[in-house]
């Protein structure tokens, strides 16, 4: 498949067009760092080695509950064309995931179904839409046959990966970047059956440039909903393009949430859908041991991680800072003890939060510093102690519960014992742990030095 390699600009362009360089010496808190979705999207892509194997359920909404429900357990099933049987196998795929096997039947149906799904990376969803892409395409046919639309450029890149992968068998089919900087020649048609691209220049292809005929489009695919729409824009032109599309082209969104807005605008961009949902899991603190240490000020929270640190360093850990600020000053002070110590930080690139990521996953750093935002969604399977450094609140200054939740619910998977240690240096802070407590009916206990080999006992 014909793909295209274009340079990518560290600098952004801001209201005006004026290009800014981004000031990384500004001290930032958590709540005030823009949670950047789009990064945190690609950071999973970059780092997720296989599926993720999700305990939740999935829930399938039919567009006619009348119809019989199609799940299939082997890709044979799908009687699909040989040469991307072959493509799928070749990437690994033994059978199908479970968003795969309620999401494949659907999308292959005739006459093609509407989709609205929700999945969070890592659950085979790329594949999925992928493969519904490519066995609709007539190859003989040099022209724009299907249409996926990503939030950012590294996104759209990130799936044609996977179509290059699965089509590698299929080489009739060809694919076009519609991403900024990828200039073609006034009045010139698009050859490429499958074109993906970011919301802006595909609508520029569409309607200004006529480089693709709307109209001929079978498949139309927007993927990461809740990313789109917080770019500003994204939304509105990726309605005007759907409105463009034939009546009978299969629409199929996909979003890792499924919040207000993102329903909404769903329902605007995909008429008559059947509905895919994720369960939610009730998340549990049961197996997880929680602790706090009473201190004074931020060096006698460095002294008391240090007096922790022989008993944690068997294990793996991750210690949560507020600011960007304080983990790379507690990155630094440990440094300097010499412990092995891994800093995931917010000013870094992506690729180089990926590779920070994957040395932490191979155990060539047991620590790894870092703040909320950039640990979002990580998941590594073997920490199994987490250390609030600064316990987790929100812009007002009150308990981040669901953050609670989320740092130290990474310690207690699969069943596993897990250990939670929680610094306190104010009365504030006490107050906090107080109110997590009462929030999730669980005593958090006072850390004391006799506790110290029961620590050893869970990390070991």
């Amino acid at each position: 498949l014909s793909s295209l390699h274009l340079k990518e600009e560290k600098t952004k362009p801001d209201a005006n067009g004026a290009v800014v360089k981004a000031d990384d010496n500004i001290e930032k808190t958590e709540d005030e760092e823009k949670e950047d979705r789009a990064a945190q999207s690609l950071l999973n892509k970059l780092i997720r080695s296989n599926l993720v194997d999700t305990t939740n359920q999935v829930e399938v909404l039919q567009r006619d509950p009348t119809s019989p429900l199609y799940s299939v357990k082997s890709f044979e099933e799908l009687r699909l064309k040989p040469q991307l049987l072959q493509g799928v196998y070749a990437m690994g795929f033994n059978r199908p995931s479970k968003i795969q096997e309620n999401a494949l039947p659907m999308m292959l149906a005739e006459p093609p179904q509407n989709l609205i799904a929700q999945s969070q990376s890592g659950t085979g969803k790329t594949a999925a839409f992928v493969l519904a892409m490519l066995s609709r395409v007539e190859p003989g046919n040099k022209y724009p046959q299907c249409l996926c639309l990503s939030p950012t450029y590294e996104l759209a890149l990130q799936t044609g990966k996977v179509i290059e992968q699965m089509g590698k068998f299929y080489p009739e089919l060809k694919l076009a970047y519609a991403v900024r900087g990828n200039k073609l020649e006034r009045g010139q048609k698009i050859s490429e059956q499958i074109v993906i691209g970011t919301p802006g220049t595909v609508l520029d292809w569409c309607s200004k440039l006529k480089f693709i005929d709307p109209k001929k489009i079978k498949v139309f695919v927007l993927d990461e909903a809740d990313v789109m729409i917080a770019t500003q824009g994204h939304q509105d032109q990726s309605i005007r393009i759907q409105r463009m599309l034939p009546r009978d082209c299969q629409m199929l969104l996909f979003s890792a949430t499924f919040e207000d807005s993102v329903w909404k605008f769903a329902q605007k961009v995909v008429p008559d859908p059947n509905i895919i949902k994720l369960k939610r899991e009730e998340e549990t603190l049961d197996t997880i041991k929680q602790y706090y240490v009473l201190c004074n000020n931020r060096d006698e929270k460095f002294q008391a991680l240090c007096n922790i640190y022989g008993a944690i360093t068997i294990a793996q850990a991750m210690i949560f800072c507020h600011t960007r600020k304080t983990a790379g000053w507690l990155a630094a002070e440990l440094s300097k003890e010499g412990h092995q110590v891994a800093l995931l930080s917010g000013e870094m690139m992506v690729e180089q939060r990926a590779a920070v990521i994957e040395r932490f996953r191979e155990g060539k750093e047991k620590v790894l510093v870092t703040t909320n935002v950039c640990a979002r969604g990580i998941d590594v399977e073997q920490v199994s102690v987490v250390i609030n450094f600064d316990l987790p609140v929100d812009k007002d200054g009150n308990p981040d519960n669901e953050t609670y939740l989320h740092r130290i619910g990474r310690t207690g998977r699969f069943g596993k014992r897990g250990l939670a240690i929680n610094m306190v240096d104010s009365k504030h802070s006490m107050n906090i742990l107080n109110r997590i407590q009462e929030h999730f009916n669980k005593k958090i206990n006072k850390l004391d030095t006799d506790d110290l080999d029961e620590i050893e006992k869970i990390t070991n």
